[in-house]
């Protein structure tokens, strides 16, 4: 049970506070070369490179099938109250380079994780990326009040590891060989930040 319903019986609850309302009618977040806007179905076909797999390629009944799954769902995004789902959309020009995710929302603990996605290497080491994290970082501990914000990064990933050091992430341990990636076994870094970290 969310704390904020025991703050009767348990004065300290009432410090915790977050707002999932915040999910589910999730704001736009502007920065320096990129915004977040809630992810909705105009944007699937900017960033059909994140969902796209052998089973949606061609016209085969499966493949219109998946698409047509991943179009609802991404049109779902925009109403889940325990999730918040963003399109990272250059400010530039208004294209979509890749997506945010706030998810696994645990409300009593005022933690969740993080996870970005961009399209491809044509809009890497850009900024854009690094831009985006910051504002969902300032987000998570500002209007929505986590108390704690995770992530997992592929170990072999450095730029990453980089961006997400820089914003403040600390690593926190190592899955050994937890994912499995074109036939081949990566080690995992877990990384998170807390609301009493420094945030860089």
């Amino acid at each position: 049970m969310p704390c904020r319903h025991l703050a009767t019986a348990y004065p300290s609850c009432l410090d915790q506070a977050v707002d999932v309302r915040l999910l589910q009618d999730a704001p736009t977040l502007v920065g320096g070369l990129v915004r977040l806007e809630p992810l909705g179905p105009e944007h699937l076909a900017a960033l059909w490179p994140l969902f796209d797999g052998p089973e949606l390629a061609g016209d085969s009944p499966l493949a219109i099938f998946a698409r047509e799954r991943v179009t609802a769902g991404v049109a779902r995004a925009r109403t889940r109250a325990d999730r918040a789902d963003w399109a990272i959309v250059r400010v530039a020009d208004g294209q979509p380079v890749g997506e945010v995710v706030l998810f696994e929302l645990h409300e009593e603990h005022e933690a969740m994780t993080f996870r970005i996605a961009l399209v491809g290497p044509e809009v890497f080491d850009r900024g854009y990326g690094t831009d985006a994290t910051r504002l969902v970082r300032d987000f998570a501990f500002g209007p929505l009040g986590l108390r704690r914000l995770s992530l997992d990064v592929d170990a072999a990933n450095e730029r990453a590891r980089r961006v997400y050091r820089r914003l403040g992430f600390v690593e926190e341990g190592r899955r050994r060989e937890a994912r499995l990636v074109d036939g081949e076994w990566h080690d995992v870094i877990d990384m998170a930040l807390l609301s009493s970290d420094p945030r860089p």
